[in-house]
């Protein structure tokens, strides 16, 4: 599989890739914790089919020491037993945020508080921030194909 479009190799789409990639920089730094960003990265990825992304994140949160039984289950989050419950509040905020089309509300009130309750405002700001990034990325993928599989941690930083 190739790309429809080179990312890594148009000098303008290197800008548009540092620019999302700036705003992820400013979202890590507010204190979330980095499993949890990692966490949030891939399930994004997972719902909306990016397998670059989904490809990146695993690796990246497996070399940052992440157990391969929660990567094998982050997809199933509800029914495992393996995340902490400020976990599966990002989770939960993650895949509302990630499906806003599918439903009219958006976000609900109740995912909100969930989330509410086990971070504080700076970190909540991280959530959104990383949960709209990671959507903008997964997009961005996803439209020119980019393929998936040869990620090496650290790659890109």
């Amino acid at each position: 599989m190739e790309a429809r479009l080179n990312l890594f190799g148009n000098t303008d789409a290197a800008k548009v890739v540092r620019h999302f990639s700036a705003a992820g920089k400013v979202a890590s730094d507010l204190g979330l914790p980095a499993a949890t960003q990692e966490l949030v990265k891939i399930r994004a990825s997972q719902i909306n089919g990016c397998g670059f992304c989904t490809d990146m994140h695993t690796k990246d949160a497996a070399h940052a020491g992440e157990s391969t039984l929660r990567l094998n289950l982050v997809a199933a989050w509800r029914e495992a037993t393996v995340f902490t419950d400020a976990e599966r509040a990002a989770l939960e905020l993650t895949e509302q945020g990630t499906r806003i089309a599918d439903a009219a509300g958006g976000v609900t009130d109740e995912a909100w508080a969930y989330a509410a309750k086990h971070y504080d405002d700076d970190q909540l700001l991280a959530l959104v921030s990383l949960i709209a990034v990671i959507n903008a990325f997964n997009r961005l993928n996803v439209l020119v194909r980019q393929p998936a599989g040869d990620y090496q941690p650290g790659q890109f930083g």
